[in-house]
């Protein structure tokens, strides 16, 4: 793993704790909403998905920023259907759970994409006459 892919990881895992640090600001301004929607929007999505340990190629990179939504999205409902359901849901509660999954998630690879074992948009054309 270089350099960059370590800084991307740590900006990822980071940017979830700022997002719970942004809740003390004032209600209604952009600095409290803008960095808690954009990290329960896409945060978990990118921990779980990049970097890959090989990079990602230009296609992978598209499909990576496409499952990174509903991915986040889909774990967002799940921790707060949970939390809920045991009676403990507050903004609070919610960023500590998707912080610390995202900051988790990090320390792992990421999941395989398939474009970026395939090689998306980079496709070679078979030979002629190679099989079928």
């Amino acid at each position: 793993m270089n350099a960059s892919q370590t800084h991307i990881r740590v900006a990822v895992a980071l940017s979830g704790w700022v997002a719970l640090a942004a809740t003390a600001l004032p209600a209604a301004t952009p600095a409290r909403w803008i960095p808690v929607l954009l990290f329960v929007a896409l945060g978990p999505g990118f921990a779980l998905m990049y970097p890959q340990p090989e990079g990602l190629r230009p296609g992978a990179r598209l499909e990576a920023l496409a499952l990174a939504a509903p991915l986040s999205l889909s774990f967002g409902a799940l921790v707060s259907t949970c939390l809920f359901l045991v009676h403990g849901f507050s903004a609070t509660a919610f960023l500590i759970c998707l912080a610390a999954f995202s900051t988790v998630a990090c320390a792992l690879p990421g999941l395989p994409l398939p474009a970026a074992t395939r090689g998306a948009a980079e496709r070679t054309r078979a030979k002629p006459g190679a099989g079928r």
